[in-house]
């Protein structure tokens, strides 16, 4: 009987060691390549297993990638949150930290944008709830600061979103248009990173400006 449960511990152990060893190798692959250029060939290979062994897990490409864009999008909404909740931070510098932390990271994942454009056009309750974004930005103490700031009545005639709208749009738009821009400006990857780089100074100045100002 012992034997049988050690069995059944061993068979659960080598599961979750090839899950892992599967959604690795496609994160590897999909962080390098980008989705379109990844064939699940490339992911088994990677992986050092079959084909089939990858469909039994995970059945298709796209469900993997959508699991493991998840899984980077939750560990990044916690660092959004430790910025957001962070007490020791005014509010300018948490636009600052915001700014450079989404940036960074759609650096690292040029995906991640249109596969968070998919899921809210697809299913945006689900999504929401998943990384719980509307607890987050309702309970957080950014939102505290910005109604107790030197700018509230500028923000209540304004409406404090249309900060959440200018951070998040301003920071992923030259991503989801990287094609068109690198076609137009004449730029290539490494001329497109740097324009990107240079939003970290120059959005947290158009935001602050566009409060200070108001509405007309």
């Amino acid at each position: 009987m012992k034997k049988i449960a050690n069995s059944k511990k061993d068979d659960k152990t080598d599961n979750s060691s090839t899950e892992q060893k599967i959604k690795e190798a496609a994160r590897k692959l999909f962080t390098s390549k980008g989705f379109a250029a990844v064939t699940t060939r490339d992911i088994a290979v990677e992986a050092g297993i079959n084909q089939a062994l990858l469909h039994y897990y995970f059945r298709s490409k796209e469900k993997l990638f959508e699991i493991i864009m998840l899984e980077n999008l939750s560990l990044f909404i916690a660092g959004v949150a430790s910025i957001l909740n962070n007490e020791q931070t005014t509010l300018e510098q948490k636009i600052e930290d915001l700014i450079a932390t989404y940036i960074d990271k759609l650096s690292q994942e040029p995906d991640l944008p249109l596969f968070i454009v998919n899921q809210i056009k697809s299913n945006p309750e689900q999504f929401i709830k998943k990384l719980g974004i509307e607890t987050l930005i309702k309970k957080s103490f950014f939102l505290k600061q910005v109604m107790s700031s030197d700018y509230s009545e500028q923000l209540r005639l304004l409406n404090p979103l249309h900060i959440v709208i200018n951070v998040v749009g301003l920071t992923v738009a030259p991503f989801l248009m990287a094609p068109v821009l690198r076609k137009v400006g004449k730029l290539d990857q490494k001329h497109f990173m740097a324009l990107v780089q240079e939003r970290k100074a120059l959005i947290p100045q158009w935001i602050s400006s566009m409060v200070k100002k108001g509405p007309e």
